[in-house]
């Protein structure tokens, strides 16, 4: 019998509305108590968390692992490392892999990888087509039944809205969710910035707010039409925010996520040259990011993800718009999320619940908060704590984030998963 016990920190689980100092008490891999000491309870191991955080653990909708395929860039063990150093406890992972994620053999390599690198809550998303071609729908059952929590064709385009439709319906059908990158790519005619001033100043394709929007649109359509349950990921613009405001209203089933980069960084920031800002979607306007704010702030906008994509040197190597898109972006995370508190976008509260209990809701997981019975997931931090983004505090495999030097506020010193200790780092202020 394992008995772990977590004492004096400030203990916030939004689920259940707590926000007080206390103690945490674990057996067995779940919370035995919150608060008052259980009779004849003897922890095997004590954690003092006194001027730290206690919260459930982090859960992100859409991290890439790289492996299989793009060991080059990263693991399964560098990149859960990361997360683990993150606070993460739960990763959902998209399907572009190498081979995709169309096959319950896919699925049981990357779950045998993650049990082999300590982290065992990884979910893989299954493709919605096979290979992601956008044509020929995949065996969506199957891949359930293999352990896939949704399916997605990630940032590759369909064929056409015909293919959409029987997707999502075939999805309905078996209560699966479809996570829906909503991007128009005839649209987005291959660009690489914010259809706007930055775009226009440095002579670069860009990629306008309708390439989105319209996309968002016909997909709203046809869930009024099947009734599949779709997750729209990475949303980037203010009237996307607007539609989905008004699709809540109509009570469609529907829920969306945003990156953390889209929440500080605009096409403004953009460093000239610098490949360290290309993403998919782009860093849109201020306007954007403010109706992104405000979204979240609102609960129009459930979650914030990573949007985790780490690339190798020669990937973010060359002109802008023939780098690779995204960023490694785990473990700053936290510490971004801390900046949108104590500019007052969001009460940690608020953002504490964009990164626990709304994510499970939407993957249908019973995790996310720190009710008595529930698995003993959980992240301790020190807001207070300083370090530099740099290769000494670093863990995952891509160095490739526009933080990189920078100075963070807010440090993860535990995370556990299901009881077990996955990461522990003692306090520091490095900076």
């Amino acid at each position: 019998m394992t008995e772990l016990e977590i004492r004096n920190g400030r203990i916030i689980d939004p689920v259940n509305g707590t926000d007080m100092i206390g103690s945490v008490y674990i057996r067995d891999r779940r919370i035995l108590a919150v608060g008052n000491r259980p009779a004849g309870f003897q922890a095997g191991r004590s954690i003092d968390a006194e001027q730290q955080v206690v919260c459930p653990g982090f859960i992100d909708l859409g991290t890439r692992l790289r492996e299989p395929g793009q060991t080059s860039k990263a693991t399964v063990a560098s990149e859960t490392g990361a997360a683990a150093r993150g606070g993460f406890t739960t990763l959902c992972v998209p399907p572009d892999t190498r081979p995709v994620i169309d096959s319950p053999a896919v699925v049981e390599l990357i779950r045998e990888k993650a049990e082999q690198a300590g982290f065992g809550q990884v979910y893989p998303t299954g493709a919605l087509t096979r290979g992601l071609q956008g044509q020929e729908l995949s065996s969506m059952y199957a891949l359930k039944q293999a352990g896939c929590i949704a399916v997605s064709n990630a940032q590759p385009p369909l064929g056409n809205l015909l293919i959409l439709r029987r997707a999502m319906e075939y999805a309905a059908s078996h209560e699966l969710l479809l996570l829906y990158q909503a991007n128009d790519h005839c649209l987005s005619n291959r660009g690489c910035a914010h259809e706007g001033a930055f775009a226009t100043r440095y002579g670069l394709p860009g990629i306008p707010e309708v390439a989105e929007t319209i996309a968002l649109a016909q997909c709203l359509e046809l869930v009024k039409l099947t009734g599949c349950r779709v997750h729209f990921s990475q949303i980037s613009c203010a009237r996307s925010v607007a539609m989905l405001r008004q699709a809540r209203k109509d009570d469609l089933p529907v829920s969306a996520d945003t990156a953390m980069h889209q929440l500080h960084l605009t096409e403004d920031d953009i460093e000239p040259f610098n490949s360290a800002y290309h993403v998919i979607p782009p860093l849109r306007s201020q306007a954007d990011r403010q109706a992104l704010r405000e979204g979240i702030a609102a609960g129009v906008i459930d979650a914030i993800s990573t949007d985790h994509q780490p690339h190798d040197f020669d990937a973010k190597l060359g002109a802008f718009p023939e780098t690779e898109p995204g960023i490694s972006a785990l473990e700053t995370l936290l510490p971004l999320l801390l900046r949108l508190v104590a500019k007052k976008v969001l009460t940690l509260q608020q953002g504490i619940a964009a990164l626990t209990s709304r994510p499970a809701g939407i993957l249908g997981l019973d995790c996310g908060s720190l009710h008595v019975g529930a698995a003993a997931d959980i992240c301790i931090f020190d807001p207070h704590a300083t370090w530099c983004v740099n290769a000494a505090h670093w863990q995952s495999r891509g160095k490739n984030t526009p933080f990189w030097g920078e100075t963070m506020r807010g440090a993860v010193t535990h995370t556990i998963q299901a009881g077990k200790i996955i990461y522990h780092q003692s306090h520091r202020s490095d900076a």
